[in-house]
């Protein structure tokens, strides 16, 4: 979502309140997080859930409440829909945290090559980097879309972690044959997930 920076912090309480109770309620719920920019305006939901048909029936509920939620703040609001193809939790992550966020896209033959290269060559390498809380790849095997997580612990580490994230991000996507098409980075407001 996207919008006036100085109202985000409306839409950020709607989320953690109402928008969470909404979603808590509904079967299949495994967690949430919101992330903000608030220098440019930005925020950034998602919600995780145990199948394809709990993520349908849940869209179709908060479809009808999202734009009372995100009001006054949201100017654009887009949804996508990923499936979790790696989860590595290392330790919780807290408020005011850091998350990295790097958008790829690749053929959707090769999907199964991102994940593999990721698991093997891009995972053991994010372990080290300290203040390392979780990190996630997201894929879309229909339109050949991924999205890369990282969360930090705080700000500083995920601002010490630039030079070292770009080497591996520069193999990584060599390797799985993708491309990066934006990177983001966000506060942590929120993020809370049981992914079993």
């Amino acid at each position: 979502m996207t919008g006036d920076p100085a109202k985000i912090d409306t839409a950020v309480r709607a989320l953690n309140s109402e928008g969470r109770d909404l979603l808590e309620e509904r079967p299949g719920y495994r967690g949430a997080g919101v992330f903000v920019d608030r220098e440019l305006g930005k925020l950034f939901a998602v919600s995780w859930w145990d199948s394809e048909e709990t993520r349908h029936n849940s869209d179709e509920v908060m479809r009808e409440r999202r734009g009372d939620l995100l009001e006054p703040f949201a100017g654009t609001v887009a949804v996508d829909n990923y499936e979790v193809a790696v989860f590595h939790a290392v330790r919780m992550p807290r408020a005011g945290g850091g998350l990295r966020l790097a958008r790829l896209e690749f053929d959707p033959l090769d999907t199964d090559l991102v994940v593999d290269t990721y698991q093997v060559g891009v995972l053991p390498r994010l372990e080290t980097l300290p203040g390392l809380a979780r990190t996630s790849l997201f894929t879309d095997r229909d339109r050949g879309r991924g999205l890369v997580s990282v969360l930090f612990v705080d700000r500083d580490s995920l601002a010490a972690a630039r030079t070292a994230l770009a080497l591996v991000r520069h193999e990584g996507v060599a390797k799985a044959q993708a491309t990066v098409t934006g990177l983001e980075e966000f506060e942590v407001v929120h993020a809370d997930v049981r992914p079993d």
